[in-house]
C-alpha cells in the first residue's frame, strides 16, 4: 500500500477516487492541474462540487471498477478522480485518493485532518471496500499487528487442519484471502473495525502534528518486547495452536520464504512430539542479515579479483610468517583461511603451552588478588637458576650459546630470527603490491562494501542490539573493563594533579636536596627561588603544559610541553626516574595515579616507560625504581619505549655506533633471562613488562632508504639517524631471538608494539604489517586502502587518540576511527598525553564521551572499543577470562559472554562472519586459479644471517 499525505483545507471530505490512473497522472493532477477533471455541474449540500453523469456527457464513456464497496459511486474515465462528499465526520475529515493497479486492485492515497488543520498519523490499516459494503483487509501479511490480539479457537474447519502457505505479497498482486479459514477473516475484520473506530474517535486535542510521532504508550521498545513474548509462547503452546501461532510468527518476525516456513513447522512438529521440550533460539537466527548473491560478488572481473587475492595472500603469509616466528598472537580466523589453502606454516610446537588454571563461566567478573606484593620475592632462593649461558652481539642481532668460554657456532642455540635479505625482499614485495593499481580498486571497493553494509546491520539490528543490552543485569558501559592501550607514564596526569603535587612537594621537603649544579646540590625551595616562583604564585596556566593550537605539525614545539613552566630541571625533578632522588616524586605521582584507577575498577593502564640505549645500566635504574617504590598496581602494566634518538647521543658523542644502542637495549634482557640472580630486580620488573614500543617524531624526513647496501649495525657510525624500519627491524630481531629464549625458561613473551601511521611516509605501516602484534595511531591507513584492507583482514590492533591527533596532525572531524571501527578494524581508544590533551580526572573516560557525543556512537560501539582494548592489551590470558569470559579466544559469538563485556552476541557474530566472508571471497579465488606467485618453501622458510646458520 503506497500512501501519500499532502496538505488540504480542513473540509469534511471523505474519498476520492482515481480509477486506472497512473502515478504521473496522479502527480500531474496534484501539481496544480486540476483541470484535468470533468467540468462541475452541481455543488452539493456543503459547497464542494461533485460530478452528475448527467451533466456531463463525458461520464457516458467506457465503464471501469472503482474501488470496491462504495455503494453511490459513479462511472467515470479511468484516468479522471471522482470525489464524493460525506457529513458523516465532525471534528475531521478522512481525505483519500485511490486508484487500481493493471490488476483492479485499488491503491489508495489517505490522510486525517483535524478541524483545526493539522495532519494525523496515517491509519495503522488501509481498506479497499467490496460490493457489499464491508471493508475487509486486503492481506493479513501487511500488518505486523495484525494477529497480535486476535484469537480464535478453530482455524480448521471441518475439513480439517489447513496448511499455511507462505506467499510474497508483491505491488499490485495482493493475496487473496479466500484461501484463509473464515473465522480467522472474521476476527481480522472485527479488529480492522476497532481501529477504525478508534481513529475516527480521536477528539481534537489528541490529533499529532506529524505522522512520524510514535504514541507514549507504545515506544518502539514495546515491539521488541512483543516479539519475545510471542517466541516463548510459541515454544510453550505450539501443541495447543500450532497453525495460528506459526502464522502470527510469519506475520511478526516478518519471514518470507517459504523455506524458512516449512522448517518452522517442521521444528514444531518435532517439538509437539517430543513433549513441550524448550527451544532455544540459535544465535545465528537473532538478527537480520546482508547477503550478496551471484557469480561476481565483488563488482570487479574474475581475472582482476584472482590477481588480488594472490597478492592480498601473499601478504597474509608474509606477516603470518613474522608474527609466529617472534612468538606473537596472529589472528585465529585469518590463520584458519590460510591453512585451508593448504599452505605450509612454521611449526613452533617444540614449545610447550604453559598451562593455565582454566576460568569458570560463572566465576566473579574480578580477578583474585595476590595476597603478598609482587615486588617482595627478592630471596635469591627463589629466583630461577642460571643456565650457565653466554651471549654476544654479532651483526646488530643477538646470539646464545650454551657456554660462557666458548662462544661458537658449535655451541651456538638455534633461536629463529629472520634474515636480513629476506625481510628486505619481503618489504620489496609489500611496497608493490599497495602500489599496485587493481589490488589498489580492489580493496577500496571491499572496504567500501564494508562501510555500506555495517550502516544497512545498524540499520535492521540496532534496536535488537540495544534490547539484548538491556537485559543483562548490572553490566552497562561504565563497569565493564576498558584498558588505555596507549599512554606515557610521563605525562599520565592531568596538569591539576601535576600542579597540586608540585604545591605539596614545595611544602613537605624544601629542605630535600632535588638537583645537583656545577658540583652544588640544590634543594627544591633554591630551584624555585631561583625561578623566582614560590607556591602561591604556581598555576595551571603557569605550568603551560597543555597541546595548544601552536603544537600543530609541530613536534618540537609539542615536546617541549613537557617542561614544566619550561625549565627542563623541573621535568628532571618531577617526571624522570633517574634524578638525584632516584624518581622519588615521579613514583609518588605515578602511584596516585594507580590509586585512581584501582578507585574507578575497571579502567586499566598500560603505561610506557622510556630506554633510551645510552648506558648498559638503564634497565638496572629502572627495575630498582619500581622495585625501591614499590611503584605497582593490578590495573597497570608497563611498555618500554625506545625513543629514536640515534643521531642525537653520536652528535653528543654518548655512543659510537647503532649496535651499541642496541647492545646497551638488549643485552641486560639476555643477561637476566639467561641467569636471573645477575638482575634480580630486572626479573621482577620484567614479569609485568608487556613489550616494546618505539617513539619519535614520524614526520621527520628520512635521508636513508633501508636496502641491502645499507650499512650494518656495526658500521652505522654517522651523524644520520637509521630509517623507521631499520629501527624497528633490529628491534624485532633482537625480540625474537629473546623470545624464544624466554619461552625455552618457561617465562612470558614480549609483543612489538610501535607508534606507526600517524604522519611521515607509507612504508611505516608497511613494517608495522609486517613485524608488529598491534600499532598505534594508524591514521595513515586512511590513505592506503590496500594496507587499511590488509589490517582488518589481520585484525592488527589500533590504538587510536583522537584528542592527540587533533592536537598534533589531523582534526578531530577528519580522524578515521568511525570509518575503521564501522569496517571492522580492531580499533580501540586511548590517552596517549592526559598531561597534554586532558582535563578532568578520568582522561580514558573524557576520551570517550568525547568521542560518543562528535560521533555519536551508541552504547554498543562504545563497548565494542572497550571489549577490543582488552584483546589487544598486553594482560595475561587468565586475566582477560575474567574480564571478558573463560572462552574469549575462540571464534565468533562464542568467545563473548554479554554478561561481562555488555557487547551483544549479535554484533560479535556480525562482526566474525563478515570477517570470515572476506576471507572466503580471497582464498576462494585463489583455490580456482593455481597461486603460482607464492613459492611455498621460500616464502615460509625462517633463514638467519648469510654464514650464521
Amino acid at each position: 500500500m503506497l500512501v501519500l499525505y499532502f496538505p488540504v483545507l480542513p473540509m469534511p471530505w471523505s474519498v476520492a477516487v482515481v480509477h486506472r490512473a497512473g502515478f504521473r497522472k496522479l502527480a500531474s493532477w496534484l501539481l496544480g492541474k486540476p483541470r484535468r477533471l470533468a467540468p462541475c455541474r452541481k455543488w452539493g449540500s456543503l459547497g464542494l462540487p461533485f460530478i452528475s453523469p448527467a451533466a456531463d456527457p463525458l461520464l457516458a464513456g467506457r465503464r471501469s471498477r472503482l474501488c470496491r464497496g462504495t455503494s453511490s459511486a459513479r462511472l467515470l474515465p479511468s484516468r479522471w478522480p471522482i470525489m464524493t462528499q460525506s457529513s458523516s465526520l465532525r471534528t475531521g475529515a478522512h481525505l483519500s485518493l485511490c486508484w487500481t493497479s493493471e490488476n483492479s486492485d485499488s491503491l489508495c492515497f489517505s490522510s486525517n485532518w483535524s478541524a483545526g488543520g493539522k495532519m494525523s498519523s496515517p491509519p495503522s490499516s488501509s481498506f479497499s471496500s467490496s460490493a457489499d459494503g464491508h471493508g475487509k483487509p486486503k492481506s493479513p501479511f501487511h500488518k505486523r499487528r495484525s494477529l497480535q490480539n486476535t484469537t480464535s479457537p478453530d482455524l480448521s474447519g471441518s475439513s480439517g487442519p489447513k496448511t499455511l502457505k507462505a506467499q510474497r505479497s508483491l505491488p499490485g498482486t495482493p493475496l487473496s484471502l479466500a484461501q484463509y479459514p473464515v473465522d480467522l477473516r472474521t476476527s481480522m475484520e472485527e479488529k480492522y473495525k476497532e481501529i477504525a473506530e478508534g481513529l475516527f474517535s480521536i477528539t481534537e486535542s489528541e490529533m499529532r502534528s506529524a505522522p512520524y510521532e510514535f504514541p507514549e504508550d507504545s515506544p518502539i521498545e514495546q515491539l521488541e518486547e512483543r516479539r519475545h513474548r510471542l517466541e516463548r509462547q510459541i515454544s510453550q503452546d505450539i501443541k495447543l495452536e500450532p497453525e495460528i501461532l506459526l502464522r502470527a510468527k510469519h506475520d511478526f518476525m516478518k519471514i518470507d520464504s517459504a523455506a524458512d516456513l516449512e522448517a518452522m513447522g517442521d521444528k514444531s512438529d518435532d517439538s509437539v512430539a517430543d513433549g513441550f521440550k524448550e527451544r532455544e533460539v540459535p544465535i545465528e537466527r537473532e538478527f537480520q542479515r546482508v547477503s550478496i548473491t551471484g557469480e561476481e560478488k565483488c563488482g570487479v572481473p574474475f581475472t582482476d579479483l584472482v590477481d588480488a587475492a594472490k597478492c592480498v595472500v601473499k601478504a597474509l603469509f608474509i606477516r603470518e610468517k613474522y608474527i609466529n616466528n617472534s612468538m606473537q598472537n596472529f589472528c585465529k580466523t585469518t590463520a584458519h583461511a590460510l591453512q585451508d589453502l593448504g599452505m605450509k606454516t612454521l611449526d613452533l610446537g617444540i614449545y610447550e603451552d604453559v598451562l593455565e588454571t582454566p576460568v569458570d563461566a560463572d566465576a566473579p567478573f574480578h580477578p583474585p588478588v595476590s595476597e603478598t606484593h609482587p615486588y617482595d620475592n627478592l630471596d635469591p632462593k627463589n629466583l630461577p637458576p642460571d643456565t650457565g649461558y653466554g651471549c654476544k652481539m654479532v651483526d646488530g642481532v643477538i646470539h646464545v650459546y650454551t657456554k660462557k668460554h666458548n662462544m661458537d657456532k658449535s655451541t651456538e642455540l638455534d633461536l629463529l630470527y629472520p634474515d636480513l635479505k629476506e625481510y628486505i625482499a619481503d618489504m620489496n614485495v609489500m611496497m608493490a603490491l599497495i602500489i599496485n593499481g587493481p589490488v589498489k580498486s580492489f580493496c577500496y571497493r571491499r572496504l567500501q562494501y564494508l562501510s555500506s553494509k555495517f550502516q544497512m546491520h545498524i540499520l535492521l539490528n540496532e534496536m535488537k542490539e540495544l534490547a539484548a543490552q538491556k537485559k543483562v543485569p548490572h553490566r552497562d558501559f561504565y563497569n565493564i573493563r576498558k584498558v588505555d592501550t596507549h599512554i606515557h607514564a610521563s605525562s599520565c596526569m592531568n596538569q591539576k594533579h601535576l600542579l597540586r603535587f608540585i604545591k605539596r612537594a614545595m611544602k613537605k621537603y624544601p629542605d630535600e636536596i632535588v638537583h645537583i649544579e656545577r658540583g652544588q646540590g640544590q634543594t627544591l625551595k633554591q630551584v624555585f627561588e631561583s625561578m623566582n616562583l614560590t607556591a602561591f604564585d604556581l598555576s595551571v596556566d603557569t605550568l603551560d603544559m597543555h597541546a595548544d593550537r601552536n603544537t600543530f605539525h609541530r613536534f618540537d614545539k609539542f615536546n617541549a610541553k613537557y617542561n614544566p613552566i619550561g625549565e627542563s630541571i623541573l621535568r628532571e625533578i618531577f617526571i624522570k626516574t633517574n634524578n638525584h632522588i632516584e624518581g622519588k616524586y615521579f613514583a609518588h605521582i605515578v602511584k596516585e595515579v594507580m590509586s585512581d584507577l584501582e578507585e574507578s575498577k575497571y579502567q586499566n593502564s598500560e603505561l610506557r616507560l622510556s630506554i633510551y640505549g645510552r648506558s648498559r645500566d638503564e634497565w638496572d635504574k629502572l627495575a630498582q625504581w619500581a622495585v625501591r617504590h614499590r611503584v605497582y598496581s593490578d590495573n597497570v602494566r608497563w611498555l618500554i619505549q625506545v625513543p629514536r634518538l640515534f643521531d642525537v647521543y653520536q652528535t653528543k658523542k654518548q655512543l659510537a655506533s647503532f649496535q651499541e644502542m642496541l647492545e646497551n637495549i638488549f643485552m641486560p634482557l639476555f643477561e637476566a633471562t639467561m641467569n636471573p640472580g645477575s638482575h634480580p630486580e630486572l626479573h621482577l620488573f620484567l614479569e609485568h613488562v608487556m613489550g616494546f614500543d618505539s617513539v619519535d617524531d614520524e614526520s621527520k624526513p628520512e635521508h636513508h632508504i633501508f636496502n641491502l647496501d645499507s650499512p650494518l649495525p656495526g658500521d652505522w657510525t654517522g651523524e644520520d639517524n637509521p630509517p623507521y624500519s631499520y629501527y624497528l627491524y633490529y628491534t624485532y630481531a633482537n625480540m625474537s631471538v629473546l623470545n624464544h629464549l624466554r619461552r625455552r625458561r618457561g617465562f612470558h613473551t614480549f609483543v612489538l608494539r610501535p607508534h606507526c601511521g600517524e604522519a611521515g611516509p607509507i612504508h611505516h605501516l608497511v613494517s608495522g604489517f609486517m613485524l608488529s602484534e598491534n600499532i598505534s595511531h594508524g591514521l595513515l591507513l586512511r590513505k592506503a586502502p590496500v594496507l587499511q584492507y590488509l589490517y582488518y583482514l589481520a585484525q592488527i590492533g589500533i590504538a587510536m587518540s583522537p584528542l592527540s591527533n587533533n592536537s598534533l596532525f589531523l582534526s578531530y572531524h577528519r580522524n578515521p576511527l568511525p570509518e575503521y571501527l564501522s569496517r571492522g578494524l580492531m580499533v580501540s581508544l586511548s590517552t596517549d598525553d592526559p598531561l597534554q590533551f586532558h582535563f578532568t580526572k578520568e582522561p580514558l573516560m573524557e576520551e570517550y564521551s568525547i568521542a560518543a557525543q562528535v560521533w555519536k556512537l551508541s552504547s554498543c560501539d562504545m563497548c565494542e572499543l572497550a571489549r577490543n582494548s582488552v584483546l589487544m592489551s598486553g594482560f595475561s590470558h587468565k586475566t582477560k577470562s575474567y574480564w571478558l569470559g573463560p572462552n574469549f579466544c575462540k571464534e565468533g559469538p562464542e568467545s563473548n559472554d554479554i554478561r561481562r563485556t555488555n557487547v551483544p552476541d549479535i554484533r560479535v557474530a556480525y562482526r566474525s562472519e563478515t570477517l570470515t566472508e572476506e576471507l572466503q571471497l580471497i582464498t576462494h579465488a585463489v583455490r580456482s586459479d593455481e597461486l603460482d606467485t607464492i613459492d611455498e618453501e621460500d616464502s615460509l622458510t625462517m633463514g638467519s644471517l648469510p654464514g650464521q646458520r
